[in-house]
């Protein structure tokens, strides 16, 4: 099929590549000269595993180019992604004006030459199909009122029919979360819109297709459920799944902290109640907290949508305090070992909100950076990749940006694993032992070797344990 993906931040440039790869014509709509630009000579401007080889391979085989003419991209393609970002506003509502823009833009350039399937791809609150409908018969009336003179009958008008089609992308795993869902939800009541995206995900859906290299095909994967809903419920979909993912955490965590007041193992007691197939061992590991762009933005979000109807969300609150309050559980720590912060010098593995991603959105140590600095401490911090964004985006942190783990170690108080990358998880203790001013391992995610920090004579402190 042809298709139009306006968007080139992550879901749509992922989403791009997916579809191109499977042998669809995909055109990428990119709005910023500079992205548009690098796009265009393959780089991806951000890190994501696989990407940048992904879209590399697309270019050569010419199933994806990237454009600015978002008219002359809509006209041919029988399909269109909106996948334009949608960020939290100060009240917790989600700011929509870029999908605005865009859906009347998509209105501005149809024509009655074929009928057209519009996807809500971008995360929306509960009744923004119906509101993107709207809005691009706005830019049908507005273009029809620009080209078409009074005295003349209207030409027919466009054809098209809006759907809503969730993602579920992690970041760091987001091609084979694309290639190898757990489910494609669509939303809509429309058949022949329903048949059109049943037709372009048949490959992933069946999976008959030749996986790529660098996201091979889980053991046993045969069949991909296909998911329809009404336009809302597929909306809600979206919302309640970050929820409910972002509650276990917060759940493991606040029982991590009573774990530690009775004596238990947060590990032994997450495997023992994750083993129950009705509550599953995912989502229940305890640590420094959730971050990254999805989990805080929808649940306010959601919020946000049942104070609209005077619906109380005591869960989600609660959720999100319980996430705010175990960010700081470390720096606890740390005054229980070192008793006086002011004047040390603290080192942070890892500054992304999680492992083989540059994103630092929400992201624990920045809480906790800013936390330790404020408290008179000296900060120091190792990622393997987003040291460069971290000085771009927070120049107001005063933090000493190392080369290396060991580097992090050298005259360090103490280590906090914040991000749990497995360069960390192979660390040579010994050697960081030696490094270290006073040889402490708060470990944030629970992931470390404890007897092998242990032996090396580093005290070794968990959450929950």
């Amino acid at each position: 099929m042809n298709i139009c993906v306006v968007g080139a931040g992550y879901v749509g440039l992922v989403t791009s590549a997916c579809l191109a790869y499977l042998g669809n014509k995909v055109v990428t709509v990119e709005s910023n000269p500079a992205r548009l630009d690098e796009l265009a000579k393959g780089k991806v401007p951000f890190f994501e595993p696989g990407l940048q080889e992904f879209v590399s391979d697309c270019l050569k085989a010419k199933t994806i180019q990237f454009s600015s003419d978002i008219v002359q991209a809509v006209k041919s393609a029988q399909v269109i992604f909106i996948a334009v970002g949608t960020p939290s506003q100060a009240n917790g509502e989600p700011d929509l004006s870029q999908v605005m823009t865009v859906a009347r833009s998509i209105g501005g350039a149809l024509d009655s030459d074929k009928r057209r399937v519009i996807v809500n791809k971008s995360t929306v609150p509960v009744g923004s199909g119906n509101w993107v409908e709207m809005l691009v018969n706005q830019g049908v009336e507005q273009m029809q009122a620009q080209t078409v003179p009074a005295r003349k009958s209207k030409p027919d008008a466009p054809s098209f029919a809006v759907v809503s089609n969730p993602e579920f992308l992690r970041e760091g795993s987001a091609i084979a979360d694309s290639l190898y869902p757990d489910r494609i939800v669509l939303g809509s009541l429309d058949d022949d819109a329903v048949n059109t995206m049943r037709d372009l995900y048949r490959p992933i859906l069946d999976q008959d297709f030749e996986s790529p290299e660098y996201a091979p095909r889980p053991k046993g994967l045969e069949h991909v459920p296909f998911v329809v809903t009404d336009l809302a419920s597929a909306e809600l979909i979206k919302y309640s799944a970050n929820a409910f993912l972002a509650m276990k955490i917060s759940f493991a965590n606040e029982i991590a902290g009573l774990c530690e007041k009775v004596g238990a193992d947060v590990k032994q007691v997450s495997r023992g109640i994750g083993l129950d197939n009705r509550i599953g061992a995912s989502f229940l590991n305890a640590g420094v907290g959730w971050g990254g762009s999805c989990f805080h933005k929808d649940i306010m979000a959601l919020i946000a949508v049942a104070k609209e109807y005077d619906y109380p969300t005591m869960l989600m609150n609660a959720t999100i305090s319980v996430n705010d309050r175990q960010r700081l559980c470390v720096i606890h720590k740390l005054q229980e070992e070192l008793k006086i912060i002011k004047g040390r010098t603290i080192g942070l593995m890892g500054l992304a909100f999680k492992p083989n991603t540059d994103d630092l959105r929400d992201a624990p140590s920045l809480t906790i950076a800013a936390q330790l600095i404020k408290m008179g401490a000296h900060v120091k911090a190792y990622d393997p990749v987003s040291i460069d964004a971290c000085k771009k985006q927070h120049p107001e942190l005063d933090i000493k940006y190392c080369n290396s783990l060991n580097d992090l170690a050298t005259a360090s108080d103490a280590l906090i694993l914040v991000t749990e990358w497995d360069e960390f998880r192979r660390a040579d203790w010994k050697e960081l032992a030696r490094s270290m001013r006073w040889p402490l391992i708060i470990d944030g995610r629970n992931v470390l070797p404890e007897d092998e920090i242990t032996l090396s004579g580093i005290t070794y402190r968990g959450i929950g344990r």
